[in-house]
């Protein structure tokens, strides 16, 4: 016949003392007993039977008085209802501390952190990654990636938005985004919960990227550069993107390996769009642009970049160098920027001097397609936009000088 045991009662454990050697025990019933131990201590501890094996086996509840004999208690009944259902409660306890371990491990700001470590980006790009991330990092940071639910992202990118930074908005869900994706690739989550915020956001005004395309404005442009005081690589910088068009951090990052100054011809794979196409772009070079780069060649030849950083051959220009300058010569931010001699190139071309929208398209490094879908490889038209560069360096080049700006 099982043994009766009488409740413990908090009275009753405070006025236990200790045994002078070994250990002792308080039995509360149900297998809940608390071990005093020589040294102080009072341990609870409950023995059962394993439900499967039929062993006996005993778990431990923490220590009195940080647990109460009240939640001991409670403790028990939890883990009886774990026998009662055929469960082990150590099996089980240790089944929700792998997957708490597991959960911290893989939490959005540890899973984030990961995926930006990973990512292959320049340094603009990944401080960019961390400025959109940041506010979505202090919300949800903590949370399980895989407990991430739309509406907690929808509430991250509501606090830009409620601050009528909706462009930023749309870009920290699609953020959030990327690193739900990289998530659900490495196992971390099921889906990626921003495909259900379509939608669910105020779209931003389109912004383009302010530039001139008067040409009277574009001929004080062109003088304002040549007359600037500053360094003599960042005037020359800003003459060869007027006379080429690429993209500024392009021009920033080009080398003199991709340069060949006697086939006149500057081949380099875009960054920006390297993983989509991987199709080198060709820039013919015109005889404006060829004095620009032998000029350079005598100054920055012994770098592998045509225009280094001011401090170090080993790195680019700065990110901020081409638009402070257009900033000291006069042109706020919101009448012309680096990135807008593209946009200049390609409206002038066309309405100016009657360019067909597919070459210069090609030569802006854009994918274009034919009648049948397929795209133009990097060489088609070659000779066409070779001269298309000459008489838009010709053009410039006549503007600058207060000459007529039609052609010929």
């Amino acid at each position: 016949m099982p043994r009766i045991v009488t409740p413990l009662s908090d009275s009753q454990i405070k006025r236990t003392k200790p045994p002078e050697t070994g250990s002792t025990k308080l039995y509360d019933g149900d297998g809940l007993y608390l071990l005093l131990s020589a040294d102080g201590g009072r341990y609870w501890r409950m023995d059962y039977t394993r439900p499967v094996t039929k062993k006996r086996n005993t778990l431990a509840f923490g220590s009195y008085p940080h647990v109460s004999l009240a939640d001991a208690r409670q403790k028990r009944t939890a883990a009886r209802q774990l026998i009662a259902a055929h469960i082990d409660p150590a099996e089980h306890r240790d089944e929700e501390r792998r997957i708490a371990t597991l959960n911290a491990a893989n939490t959005f700001e540890a899973v984030a952190i990961e995926w930006m470590s990973k990512r292959k980006a320049s340094e603009a790009t990944k401080k960019k990654d961390q400025y959109l991330l940041s506010e979505a990092i202090r919300e949800l940071g903590s949370r399980p990636i895989k407990d991430v639910l739309p509406i907690h992202i929808l509430q991250v990118c509501q606090i830009s938005e409620k601050q009528g930074l909706l462009e930023k908005a749309s870009k920290t869900r699609a953020k959030i985004g990327q690193v739900m994706r990289y998530a659900v690739a490495t196992g971390r989550c099921e889906r990626d919960p921003t495909i259900d915020l379509r939608g669910a956001l105020e779209t931003p005004m389109v912004k383009h990227h302010a530039s001139v395309i008067e040409p009277e404005r574009v001929a004080q442009l062109l003088r304002d550069i040549q007359h600037y005081s500053g360094r003599f690589t960042t005037v020359q910088a800003l003459n060869l993107l007027a006379f080429t068009f690429v993209r500024p951090g392009e021009l920033r990052h080009a080398k003199w390996a991709d340069i060949n100054l006697e086939s006149r011809q500057w081949c380099y794979t875009p960054a920006k769009t390297r993983k989509q196409t991987e199709v080198e772009l060709i820039v013919p070079l015109a005889d404006q642009a060829i004095e620009i780069l032998v000029s350079l060649k005598q100054i920055t030849g012994h770098s592998i970049y045509v225009f280094p950083a001011t401090h170090t051959n080993t790195k680019p220009m700065s990110e901020n160098t081409l638009n402070q300058a257009l900033r000291r010569m006069g042109w706020e931010g919101a009448e012309m920027c680096g990135h807008g001699f593209r946009a200049m190139a390609r409206t002038i071309l066309e309405e100016q001097l009657g360019y067909e929208d597919r070459l210069i398209e090609m030569q802006l490094g854009h994918q274009v397609r034919d009648m049948h879908g397929r795209a133009y490889n990097r060489t088609k038209f070659l000779d066409q936009r070779r001269q298309m560069m000459q008489v838009w360096a010709d053009y410039l080049y006549r503007l600058k000088q207060g000459k007529s700006d039609s052609v010929g």
